[in-house]
């Protein structure tokens, strides 16, 4: 079981949390304007890496607040939570940490 640490509320069972996807998806500024590649691009893919990853997490059972997280895909560790203000973490600064 999963322990996550919603940047709220504190420490909670991971059953509160529902995944949200990669974290600083940015939509096209001027949708009508991209072609039909650029939109599925956006819809579709994602990089879904083995290791370091940035994602969006919900306080479904909770605040109900969205956050971001760094996580590690291979381990399931948590590395850092932020809030979705927050700027990005550089992920080099995880790297190697157990």
């Amino acid at each position: 079981m999963l322990i996550i640490e919603c940047p709220y509320c504190g420490q909670r069972d991971e059953s509160e949390f529902s995944y949200g996807g990669e974290a600083h998806i940015t939509r096209p500024l001027e949708p009508d304007a991209v072609s039909d590649q650029q939109w599925a691009d956006y819809v579709f893919y994602r990089t879904n890496p083995k290791g370091l990853h940035r994602e969006m997490w919900n306080h479904s059972a909770g605040c109900r607040r969205w956050f971001n997280a760094v996580r590690d895909t291979a381990t399931y560790k948590f590395k850092c939570v932020y809030k979705i203000s927050d700027p990005q973490p550089n992920l080099e600064q995880f790297e190697g940490q157990q």
